[in-house]
């Protein structure tokens, strides 16, 4: 009987840590989504700056960038992407000011405020709400 339950605890322990590495590899692969769509952002802004302080408007970069990225690398690219990701880097041009916890729909949500201190303020209430679930589900595990 004694081999039975170690058995069990062992196909139990064997789980859990499967388990365990699924969610590490989960977060670990949507934050470099956001790091990359950060420095796609950084390379958008830095080409059309061309090294002065602003950009100049009114050029058709994104449309050519949308068609092109989309025929080399596939969906993802699209004109609306490619202005989140400008913008990505634009609001949070230090990246250690990009929070570890936000999701690639975190950001897109948050970007679409105009307002740094409204955004600010969502994006805090968003963490809050974060840290609340994760510590809910530590105590539900």
């Amino acid at each position: 009987m004694e081999i039975q339950n170690n058995y069990t605890q062992l196909l139990k322990q064997i789980a859990g840590t499967l388990k365990k590495g699924q969610v590490a590899a989960m977060k670990l692969s949507r934050r470099q989504m956001v790091l990359t769509y950060w420095a796609i952002g950084q390379h958008i802004v830095e080409y059309e700056q061309k090294g002065n302080e602003k950009s100049v408007y009114g050029s058709k970069l994104l449309n050519r960038l949308s068609k092109d990225l989309s025929h080399q690398l596939g969906k993802g690219f699209n004109r609306t992407n490619l202005i989140y990701m400008r913008l990505c880097y634009l609001k949070y041009s230090n990246i250690k000011d990009l929070s570890h916890q936000l999701t690639w729909g975190h950001l897109i949500e948050l970007l679409k405020i105009d307002h740094d201190l409204e955004r600010s303020f969502y994006e805090k209430q968003t963490l809050s709400v974060l840290s609340t679930f994760v510590h809910q589900l530590k105590i539900f595990s």
